[in-house]
């Protein structure tokens, strides 16, 4: 913070009050501290929401700090705790139950997932593409596809998988 420690204290102290002109002070002279902070703890792209949610929480509940010389140890926790929630939220995905995927599908007209459904498979990687073309089109066992292809059946099982995993995300995703 820029303040010296005194002043800083008695700017802590007073915002303790809920006056909301300390309050905006103590903000602004913290929020380099913060930004400078957030940069080392969280991605790139979260640094801004990050040190705006910490202050935000920081305002409401400075009132409850018990003393003033806890200040800047307690912004960098209340920083960390943020960039660690906003990085679990940017790796949540809720995947869709296999109802709901076919509602979708069924919902949309024939013509547009047939071209979808070719814009997918064409999208696959050679090596996946193969084996989806395999199963699918030549309707051959996963032992067959095994010995054309000379791999394991449990690699041809997991590229499988996984090919028919991209085809679902290609035909489900955003529009």
């Amino acid at each position: 913070m820029a303040l010296g420690t005194p002043e800083r204290d008695r700017l802590i102290r007073i915002a303790q009050t809920g006056d909301p002109v300390a309050i905006d002070r103590l903000l602004a002279a913290c929020q380099p501290d913060a930004r400078r902070y957030a940069h080392r703890h969280c991605h790139a792209s979260d640094v801004d929401d990050a040190v705006q949610e910490s202050l935000l929480i920081v305002a409401r509940k400075v009132g409850g700090l018990k003393a003033a010389a806890a200040f800047a140890s307690w912004l960098f926790v209340v920083i960390r705790r943020e960039c660690r929630r906003l990085s679990r939220l940017m790796l949540r995905h809720d995947p869709l139950t296999d109802e709901l995927a076919e509602a979708l599908m069924l919902a949309r007209p024939d013509e547009s997932l047939r071209i979808d459904l070719a814009s997918a498979l064409e999208s696959l990687p050679p090596h996946y593409l193969e084996v989806v073309l395999l199963r699918d089109f030549e309707e051959l066992t996963i032992a067959e596809i095994a010995a054309r292809l000379g791999e394991q059946p449990g690699a041809v099982k997991s590229r499988l998988h996984r090919a028919r995993e991209l085809v679902r995300e290609y035909m489900l995703g955003p529009r």
